[in-house]
């Protein structure tokens, strides 16, 4: 009986090394630049299985079933808060269809879908990245809670990282660091301005999520003037859900003044793991006066970084070092009109061996703004 299990259990230990070969990550750790090769407009606010399409915040992509899955920002305002699941075409001339086939709602811990803010403001979620993990055949999705205080009522409610299944059903949430608990005060996070990344890394052993804008007790939001702003990069252990460390990355300066002068801001919109301790950090810059976002790819050198996890204010402890960064594109060079990109993914190996990087666009469900698909080859 005992060499039966013995035999048994090395036969389990064979299956799980075989799964975690298959589900190896794609990764692009010397990236040279991306050539763009075509975009596709989703229609204005489309419909779809009794919801509207709009305010799409992440993409990623399933390579074992050539599936998309993108989250909706959306506050459960048009429909209950929700990810859709996409089937995209590339070619090397570009993108022939973007087909949607399936949405799912997010649930709450008791199975139910969540509240908008008029039904209930402390419950109401603010969705803006979502990342299929294959091996566990789980997602992870993350809200940026809720700092509002108007005179009526204050709404105090902490951003989160949440397990979901594919179809939607609440699984559990990371434990937060005390420096992104939200606050009455102005400590940890700025309003809308949390979650914006998540990222999985080590072949899906670790995962990255990124903080939009400074804490307040990190220092300035990014201005038209470099006043260094600097983010915060968590990184969790996948399984345990641990934070295990902290990366300083600093903001470029704001792209456009804002004419009139009313709201600019330079923030993280998504990461992506390269490989070998890099990140690809997406920034979008947005100004009033001015339709078009500024949209910039850097590459993030974390083991060149101090780990800042114990560093409870960046403004107060100085003594870091943020990830050096290297741009590889900026949108602004493409000649076209870049909207609020806030989603990337590797997609697809092109018929040359290349890989592909495909991004999305939240119209925030405004007849000015586009619902866009970029897609762009990488070259190593």
């Amino acid at each position: 009986m005992r060499i039966y299990l013995l035999i048994m259990l090395g036969w389990l230990a064979c299956l799980n090394v075989v799964a975690q070969k298959k589900y190896v990550q794609t990764i692009a750790p010397n990236i040279k630049q991306l050539k763009f090769l075509g975009e596709y407009d989703v229609p204005h606010n489309m419909k779809f299985k009794g919801t509207t399409i709009g305010g799409l915040s992440g993409i990623d992509y399933d390579a074992e079933h050539n599936l998309y899955y993108s989250i909706s920002d959306d506050r459960s305002e048009y429909n209950p808060a929700r990810f859709y699941t996409l089937k995209i075409t590339v070619t090397p001339k570009g993108i022939d269809t973007v087909i949607f086939v399936d949405v799912k709602s997010l649930l709450q811990p008791d199975g139910t879908v969540y509240p908008n803010k008029k039904q209930n403001p402390f419950r109401t979620p603010d969705p803006e990245a979502l990342r299929f993990n294959p091996v566990t055949k789980k997602m992870v999705w993350t809200s940026e809670g809720e700092r509002d205080l108007s005179i009526f009522k204050d709404v105090i409610e902490n951003p989160a990282i949440t397990t979901i299944t594919t179809e939607g059903k609440y699984m559990d949430t990371f434990p937060l660091p005390a420096q992104v608990v939200m606050h009455k005060e102005e400590i940890g996070p700025r309003r809308n301005g949390v979650f914006e990344g998540i990222a999985f890394a080590n072949n899906y052993k670790d995962a990255y999520v990124s903080v939009e804008e400074p804490l307040y007790q990190d220092g300035p939001q990014a201005d038209t003037q470099d006043v260094n702003p600097m983010i915060r990069i968590l990184k969790f252990d996948a399984t345990t859900k641990t934070n295990t460390a902290q990366y300083a990355y600093k903001l470029d300066p704001v792209a456009y003044p804002a004419l009139p002068l009313t709201f600019k801001i330079n923030g993280v919109s998504d990461i992506l793991w390269a490989g070998k301790d890099k990140l690809l950090v997406m920034e979008r810059s947005y100004s009033t006066g001015r339709l078009a976002c500024t949209v910039k790819i850097f590459e993030a050198d974390l083991s060149k970084a101090t780990d800042i996890k114990d560093n409870l204010s960046l403004l107060k402890n100085k003594d870091f070092v943020p990830a050096p960064k290297r741009l590889i594109l900026n949108m602004d060079n493409l000649g076209r009109y870049v909207d609020n990109v806030e989603g990337m993914t590797f997609g697809p190996t092109l018929p040359n061996g290349h890989k592909t990087l495909v991004t999305m666009v939240d119209n925030n469900f405004l007849v000015v703004e586009k619902t866009q698909v970029f897609l762009f080859e990488i070259e190593e």
